[in-house]
């Protein structure tokens, strides 16, 4: 297939882009699983019986824009399996106004991945589509077995999961700037082949099994054609909810919701999903078998937390799990939840403690009142003055990244508890970065930009005020 040329040079946003991609992405991976159809109706359902129940937190979204693109995906998952696969990825994802954002290393958690997310990183992009993709690279040096970690190199070394058109279309971009809506339009079907479910295996069924057994996402990641992305999510309002409705609609989900316990002023994320699917593959050898690794994800974002905050929540977060670890069956589930409540009531639970106790990042407005006289001498009071004056307002920054033993959970229901049983090796940001091609952007930065930002705003505002009514 040839790139295509348009009379039109005119460039397409990478906004746009980046919404048509999402779009495209949620309709193929509804035909192809189509639980994730129904979780999808579960959703919606929760999230409009949850907006009616409360007229407050519907303002809330509506004040900060986030109601409109409510019932969009809010992100996917990929792996790949090396760093020239990472690195054209990187390329791919920026032509859709996507970039690194964190680290996240799940060894410790027993799987031989590290990761970053792509997504928008600004609040405008954001504003205008959320989508992110949470993509873990292999780490081959964990394989112990030196002649199975040679035989996995040479197979992915061998692989090309990008289509010679995807990547023709991604240096064009590059080159004049972006991609004009003939452009845009295909490379969005060929970076879609990417992500697409295919069901012959590139390897033998005897190297199928033992990739397998060194570890069961090793298999996943090294034995196919393509990486396939192994799920999609909605964002909903009540999780809770959610988690209970699924098996009234024949969904099996994960035992337990990760993160935070449920709360009044949400915090970070909170994250179920329903089991993945065992799905008919063929391998080189012409014989069929089993593999399990695509399924449904849901999420419930709250506020992102300062350094402070987060600090304070992976220490509850530990001491929960030092007293008690969620099996994958389920099993302990109950007792997980109470423990957790229990160890969380040490974290505030109310919108003024976060903000004054600064463990959480909120936008900042100015209000009607600032446009009167009483604004005059206000613009460079402390924030605690301006709003005990009413001249400003605060509403909670959502948490746009994710926690790596919320995604080490996600990843253990659908694996198995086998991958708890040892901690592989130490993380390695700077060799994520080598491969990567670029440093990954600190997700604290972004979001201490956000609120200065928008504090700024308000001491400018009030600042003209004064100047103004001065001058009456």
């Amino acid at each position: 297939m040839s790139v295509p040329q348009s009379q039109s040079s005119r460039g397409l946003a990478a906004d746009v882009i980046r919404s048509r991609f999402s779009a495209a992405m949620s309709a193929m991976y509804r035909q192809e699983v189509p639980a994730y159809g129904t979780l999808l109706e579960i959703v919606h359902t929760i999230n409009q019986r949850t907006l009616s129940a409360t007229p407050a937190l519907k303002a809330q979204l509506q004040d900060n824009d986030n109601l409109s693109r409510l019932s969009e995906e809010r992100h996917g998952a990929i792996r790949l399996g090396s760093a020239t696969e990472l690195c054209m990825m990187r390329r791919i994802f920026a032509v859709m106004g996507m970039h690194a954002v964190g680290y996240y290393d799940l060894s410790s958690a027993g799987i031989p991945v590290h990761s970053t997310a792509f997504r928008p990183t600004d609040n405008a992009a954001l504003a205008k589509n959320p989508f992110r993709v949470f993509t873990s690279l292999l780490r081959l040096p964990l394989i112990a077995d030196d002649a199975l970690r040679a035989q996995a190199t040479a197979i992915i070394n061998q692989r090309q999961i990008f289509t010679p058109v995807a990547v023709q279309l991604t240096a064009l971009a590059e080159t004049q700037g972006g991609l004009n809506a003939a452009q845009a339009t295909t490379f969005i079907n060929e970076v879609l082949e990417t992500f697409r479910w295919h069901a012959d295996a590139n390897v033998t069924s005897d190297t199928y099994n033992k990739l397998h057994a060194e570890h069961r996402l090793i298999a996943d990641i090294v034995c196919f054609q393509g990486p396939h992305i192994n799920h999609l999510t909605p964002r909903t309002l009540d999780i809770d909810a959610v988690q209970t409705a699924m098996p009234a609609h024949a969904i099996t989900a994960k035992a337990v919701v990760e993160g935070p316990p449920p709360r009044r002023c949400p915090i970070l994320l909170r994250q179920t999903s329903f089991h993945a699917l065992s799905e008919n593959i063929r391998f080189r050898d012409k014989q069929q078998g089993k593999h399990t690794a695509r399924f449904g994800e849901v999420e419930q974002r709250g506020v992102a937390l300062t350094r402070k905050g987060r600090a304070l929540y992976d220490e509850l977060l530990a001491t929960t799990r030092q007293k008690i670890t969620p099996a994958a069956d389920g099993s302990n589930a109950a007792a997980y939840q109470t423990m957790l409540q229990e160890t969380f009531s040490a974290f505030p639970d109310d919108w003024q403690l976060l903000l004054t106790q600064q463990l959480a990042y909120f936008f900042f407005s100015p209000t009607t009142a600032a446009n009167t006289t009483a604004a005059t001498a206000a613009a460079n009071d402390t924030v605690a003055r301006l709003i005990e004056k009413g001249l400003i307002s605060y509403a909670p920054i959502t948490y746009e990244d994710f926690l790596p033993v919320s995604a080490a959970g996600i990843f253990q229901s659908n694996l198995g508890n086998h991958v708890n049983e040892k901690n592989l090796h130490s993380a390695s940001r700077q060799e994520f970065e080598t491969a990567l091609g670029q440093p990954v952007i600190d997700e604290f930065q972004l979001y201490e930009t956000m609120q200065a930002e928008s504090l700024a705003h308000c001491r400018q505002v009030l600042a003209g005020n004064s100047d103004k009514l001065s001058e009456k």
